[in-house]
């Protein structure tokens, strides 16, 4: 599969002459015959998918009783009308809008990781969607659509203003990750906090056509056939700005409203698709690299293709959803859809072109003095044991000041020993113990990487744990519960060896494209995940708390666990400390003074990933602390491994304790899961550091 049509670019495009690896490839556009029979081939595929959806259920009517649709047997009539048709027309319609979408943005940004989902457009679309349900505001179907194209333009913006105009593909993607993450996380959020509004569109969200009806299908069609006629009328100036921004603009295009008016469709397009069935991923990035890799590069022939395909791929996911559940439960065809597409996206990630390598030197180190290590120590002790004392008294039942203090020495009442020392002390210090072991593992990955961006969960290791965790709690559920611990690591080293290995090329590993591959195993474990958590009959509640990142009725066994886990990595970190600094140098610095390079870097983050492997066994899937403490402890305390990663620690322990704090209190006595708080802090930082380039 070429990954070099189109090329690379920013989502506000780049002047000049493109470089080297964003030229279109040197192919001659495809003859009428070869079109004709993409073409063909798409809508032969439609009608076989299309065919074999229709013909599948659970009530006895197959592919022999499709007859019946004009009359005939009325239960099989009835069926076939009631729930198989609207289900099918839902899937060609959303499936075709994603996919023309998905190839506009990818046409008009030049760049191949582009999608509805990957710049944050589908995430956007359901939170305005989730906002109209918090607020009360009425709506029916078109409406919806409004709302979602709304979002939808806004995410884009904002990918847009995060990506500064970078040219870089990774960056635009970084962009695009962080806004979906933080659109996704409050998104979480107002549902768990207004579940009663926003029950309508829960299971929606989760991009599903099993919410599907036809007369929402059939009154978004119109918009669908507008979309791509539209496209249709922009396939020329597409055609020639896939040469270049200064080769458009001297044969008389206008690139800026070329540009605008492309993600303006694209963007209405994708709006009509999270109307009809929610956010689905993978299928605009898909469909129009399944038409290119035919030989197709014309968009007159290359959108028409893509929306044929599109809706195959989509009715396909849900048909395999539907047939290879293991326990017949609903599976949403977006987890099989991205179970397919999240290797589309490792490949393509894989193989785009390294970008610059990163100087020597520690990411985020900057001049000048630095504030004394105790001092610094001293006041993230003091803010994390202010945090702990306020997250002992909060909660549904208060627990009042001197009632703590009587505590402390040996009195107080029944009620507060039951409330402090039984419930709230233990699931407190876990949080602590937990974040100080996803920041240190953070803090040495982005340390060896020499990559500021880098963090577990953006390189997958922590999709990987969930992963491996939910084989044991759903899948397995005959195994005992004191296997998760080995099953998170296995799960979380398998998924980083997946990533490392896939980013090496020509003996190195660029940090772009590791953090690149690592948000394609993430969607692909968390796809895994998602899949087994949806179609399990056991243990299902317990698996989806777990997922979501919470430290709800963690109790003194899971606090051996993680100080048993941070006793050894103390152990074996301390003597690695200057092997760190050396590995932040870059490449040629360690081989003078003798260091065994790879074999060093590798053992480092092995130890990184068996560190956040613990934690995430015991908490669940935390994002981003791994990401926001370091880097606060590097502004803080230095670059040196030795004062960095300490405070780390202490800035990670405090950022959990306080989202399990407010998890618990914001709408207590029911809890908010403190791993979507725990996003919801970190992101804004991440965009931050994006922004800042």
């Amino acid at each position: 599969m070429s990954t070099r049509a189109p090329a690379p670019g920013a989502l506000g495009g780049s002047a000049g002459r493109p470089s080297p690896a964003a030229e279109p490839p040197r192919r001659r556009p495809a003859p009428a015959a070869s079109a004709a029979a993409v073409l063909l081939g798409g809508l032969l595929a439609l009608a076989a998918v299309a065919l074999l959806h229709l013909g599948y259920g659970r009530t006895g009517v197959g592919l022999a009783d499709l007859p019946a649709l004009f009359g005939g047997d009325e239960h099989a009539r009835a069926v076939l009308l009631g729930a198989r048709l609207p289900r099918t027309l839902a899937g060609l319609v959303a499936g075709a809008a994603l996919a023309v979408s998905g190839a506009l943005l990818q046409s008009c940004v030049r760049n191949p990781l582009a999608s509805p989902d990957t710049l944050g457009v589908t995430a956007g679309g359901y939170l305005a969607v989730v906002l109209a349900g918090v607020t009360g505001a009425s709506f029916g179907d078109l409406p919806r659509g409004a709302l979602a194209f709304l979002g939808g333009l806004a995410a884009a913006a904002l990918v847009h203003a995060v990506a500064g105009g970078r040219s870089a593909p990774s960056h635009l993607v970084l962009a695009g990750v962080a806004v979906s993450l933080a659109l996704s996380s409050v998104s979480a959020v107002l549902v768990l906090l207004f579940q009663e509004e926003t029950g309508a569109v829960f299971f929606w969200g989760h991009g599903s056509l099993a919410v599907a009806d036809s007369g929402r299908s059939l009154s978004l069609l119109p918009l669908l056939a507008a979309g791509l006629i539209g496209g249709l009328l922009l396939a020329r100036g597409l055609d020639i700005l896939a040469t270049g921004d200064d080769t458009a603009r001297g044969l008389g295009v206008s690139v800026g409203r070329l540009r605008l008016s492309a993600v303006l469709l694209s963007v209405l397009l994708a709006a009509a698709a999270v109307a009809i069935t929610g956010p689905i991923g993978f299928i605009g990035l898909a469909a129009p690299h399944i038409v290119r890799l035919c030989g197709v590069r014309g968009h007159r022939v290359l959108l028409p293709a893509a929306a044929l395909w599109g809706g195959a791929l989509l009715l396909g996911a849900d048909l395999l959803a539907r047939v290879t559940s293991p326990t017949g439960n609903e599976v949403p065809a977006g987890v099989v859809a991205a179970l397919f597409g999240a290797p589309l996206f490792l490949l393509l990630a894989r193989r785009l072109p390294a970008e610059p390598p990163a100087p020597p030197g520690v990411p985020g180190a900057r001049g000048g003095r630095r504030v004394p290590l105790p001092l610094v120590s001293a006041a993230g002790s003091l803010g994390l044991a202010a945090l702990v004392a306020a997250g002992l008294l909060a909660g549904d039942v208060p627990v009042p000041p001197g009632e703590l203090l009587s505590l402390a020495t040996g009195g107080g009442s029944e009620l507060a020993r039951n409330v402090v020392a039984e419930y709230r002390l233990p699931r407190l210090l876990v949080a602590a113990l937990a974040g100080a072991l996803l920041a240190v593992a953070g803090g040495i990955v982005q340390t060896v990487s020499r990559n500021p961006l880098a963090d577990l969960t953006v390189m997958g290791v922590s999709g990987g744990a969930g992963l491996g965790a939910a084989v044991v709690l759903v899948a397995l559920p005959a195994l005992p519960y004191a296997l998760l611990p080995a099953a998170a690591f296995a799960g979380a080293a398998a998924a980083f060896l997946l990533a490392y290995g896939l980013s090496r090329h020509r003996g190195s590993v660029a940090p772009e494209r590791l953090v690149l591959v690592g948000i394609g195993v993430f969607a692909l474990t968390t796809a895994a995940t998602n899949y087994l958590v949806t179609g399990a009959r056991f243990r299902t509640a317990q698996a989806l708390t777990w997922l979501s990142g919470s430290t709800y009725a963690r109790d003194h066994t899971d606090l051996l666990v993680l100080a048993a886990a941070a006793a050894a990595g103390a152990v074996l970190l301390v003597p690695a400390l200057r092997r760190i600094d050396l590995l932040a140098l870059g490449e040629d610095t360690p081989r003078t003074l003798g260091l065994p390079l790879e074999r060093t870097r590798l053992a480092v983050l092995i130890l990184a990933v068996a560190l956040a492997a613990c934690a995430v066994a015991v908490v669940g899937t935390v994002a981003f602390i791994g990401l926001v403490a370091p880097h606060a402890a590097r502004m803080a305390a230095g670059p040196r491994a030795h004062r960095m990663l300490p405070v780390a620690a202490l800035f990670g322990a405090a950022l959990l304790v306080a989202a399990d704090t407010l998890g618990r209190v914001l709408i207590a006595p029911a809890e908010i899961p403190s791993g979507l708080l725990a996003a919801l802090i970190g992101t804004p930082y991440f965009v931050w550091r994006l922004r800042r380039g």
